[in-house]
């Protein structure tokens, strides 16, 4: 049950930065897009690796790593 909630909640957060992306309320290198995104797809990737689906563990962790990557740029810009 706990991670049929967990993959729930990942994938709405997901599917929250896509539809307001659609929608043109959030723009690709917003940061909260970037976090939507990695938050929601760390929380299915740690799903995927209990459940060891490799298929799904290569697509969210990849989704992750690729979300974070402007997370660290932004940071580094302001430090």
């Amino acid at each position: 049950m706990l991670f049929q909630l967990v993959s729930l909640v990942g994938a709405a957060l997901v599917l929250i930065a896509f539809a307001r992306l659609q929608k043109g309320s959030l723009q690709r290198e917003d940061l909260s897009f970037c976090l939507l995104n990695f938050f929601g797809s760390v929380l299915l990737t740690w799903v995927a690796v209990v459940d060891r689906r490799l298929g799904f563990i290569l697509l969210e962790g990849s989704w992750a790593l690729l979300s974070i990557w402007p997370i660290l740029r932004r940071g580094a810009r302001q430090g």
